[in-house]
């Protein structure tokens, strides 16, 4: 038997040990106490407290612990003359319990703020020993499947998460400000829509039809600007069925909204100002420190053109290499991508960013004019209809935002998607399907919008310097385990 499983039953021997002396230790619990950090500032008073013991020491009929609930921890004194009979339960008491606590707060010859505890009662018992900050774990993946563990014992795990509740809560509170109108829209979809990605798939049994756990909200945020919602968003659950990396989680949040009668250059001006009141909101400044680089939001931010990027960077003109066939002739020229077998135009010049373009890019950073070929549901720019009417916010080598004019021609719309179908006929891992309904949306008519999309979790592992997505998730993807190990 493991030294674990010794622990473990000894715990559970404390707990049958209590049920025959005639104690609940899971007992149902009310009671008019509060909290540890206001009890700390009760001298001289009786007050009750609840909250976990992290920590026993002492011996004899003199005994501390430490009392922690989610404001603070204070020390507690137990003396065998002061619990009489009651003293005894301590020795079925550990690391980890839950107890409620009646007693004055006092100070001890050192200065330390203490409860001499007149009364206790035992509120849960604890089976499992608190790892003491991780040690003996075997890697950091456990800190992920143990979240509630991770949460315990590591005090910053919890204001990474505290800050991602309050990303999401400024979030709301500008765009409500704004006079944007929170909505939620199917997680179940007949058909998958808004992106390029692959679907999870599900099968309800009452229809006998398959769905797909969405992965995108967008198609269904514009149906509602066609029915008359002119400034609409939603915080989303997203899910694609694709690879897990430390950039990637198969199942994320994401902020959408879509705002008619303006375009994507209004925008970029309103992006810029959401999150310098975002970031000022959190960080107290512009200035954020990540992976040992301090970026400055300062507004304005610079801007550039996907095809004068992709000449600074590669010497590629996109105007004159503007075909499926020039670039695969340019790229094999330059050997850019050898051995890789890529279908479309626009995927290919997709590749070649994200490999040599986009980690090399700092930002705050504002790409614009994308081809048209990468933006499915983009409008066409007026002056050059190669040209999406797009932009994306990058941010040390990462995407943060992706936005453009939404595509409100049915027929353009319906073309654009029967050559993305095409594309995978021949080959292409990611396209998108075409969705008979939304062209009927738009066949109703929706006027000018632009639309935009964030993701919380970067957002939130930028802000708090994580290296992994993980860090920022509270209850990550992982591999399946054997809970019983």
């Amino acid at each position: 038997m493991s030294t674990l499983d010794q622990l473990r039953q000894e715990r559970i021997n404390k707990a049958n040990s209590l049920r025959q002396s005639g104690i609940n230790p899971y007992p149902t619990f009310f009671c008019n106490n509060i909290t540890i950090a206001s009890a700390r500032n009760l001298l001289e008073k009786n007050v009750t407290v609840a909250g976990r013991i992290v920590s026993f020491r002492g011996h004899g009929k003199l005994i501390f612990a430490d009392l922690k609930d989610e404001s603070a921890k204070i020390q507690l004194m137990f003396k065998a003359d002061v619990l009489d009979k009651n003293f005894e339960q301590l020795k079925s008491t550990d690391n980890g319990d839950f107890l409620l606590v009646d007693g004055k707060v006092t100070k001890t010859i050192s200065g330390e703020i203490t409860i001499l505890v007149g009364k206790f009662q035992l509120l849960t018992k604890s089976i499992r020993p608190l790892p003491e900050k991780w040690h003996g774990l075997k890697d950091t993946e456990e800190r992920y499947r143990q979240r509630y563990v991770d949460l315990l014992v590591n005090n910053n795990v919890k204001e990474i998460f505290l800050i991602r509740n309050q990303v999401i809560k400024l979030m709301r509170k500008f765009l409500d400000d704004h006079g944007f109108v929170e909505v939620e829209t199917p997680v179940l979809q007949q058909v998958y829509g808004g992106a390029s990605a692959k679907p999870f798939i599900t099968h309800h049994n009452a229809l006998d039809s398959d769905f797909y756990l969405r992965i995108s909200d967008e198609l269904y945020l514009k149906r509602l600007v066609v029915g008359g919602f002119e400034k609409v968003y939603e915080l989303s659950k997203v899910f694609r069925n694709e690879g897990i990396s430390r950039a990637h989680n198969p199942e994320f949040t994401m902020v959408e909204f879509y705002w008619a009668y303006v375009d994507y250059e209004k925008l970029m001006d309103f992006t810029e100002k959401m999150l310098v009141s975002i970031i000022k909101e959190i960080k107290g400044g512009l200035k954020v420190s990540y992976k040992n680089k301090e970026f400055d939001f300062a507004a304005p931010w610079k801007r550039i053109s996907y095809r004068d990027l992709f000449l600074e960077k590669l010497k590629i003109d996109i105007n004159i290499i503007d075909t499926e066939e020039k670039l695969a002739k340019e790229v094999a020229e330059k050997k850019l991508l050898p051995g890789e077998k890529i279908v479309g135009y626009g995927q290919t010049l997709d590749i070649l960013y994200k490999k040599y373009i986009r980690p090399h890019l700092d930002g705050p950073l504002f790409l614009t004019d994308h081809p048209v070929e990468m933006k499915p549901l983009a409008k066409r720019k007026n002056d050059d209809p190669t040209k999406a009417s797009s932009f994306q916010l990058l941010v040390a080598g990462e995407e943060f935002i992706n936005a453009y004019n939404e595509l409100n021609d049915p027929a353009d719309q319906k073309a654009r998607w029967v050559e993305e179908m095409e594309l995978g006929k021949k080959g292409a891992e990611d396209y998108q399907v075409i969705d008979e309904d939304y062209i009927r949306a738009l066949e109703y008519g929706m006027p000018p919008t632009a639309g935009w999309g964030l993701g919380i979790d970067r957002l939130t592992a930028f802000l708090t310097d994580q290296p992994t997505l993980k860090d920022v998730i509270l209850f990550p993807t992982l591999r399946p385990e054997n809970v019983n190990e």
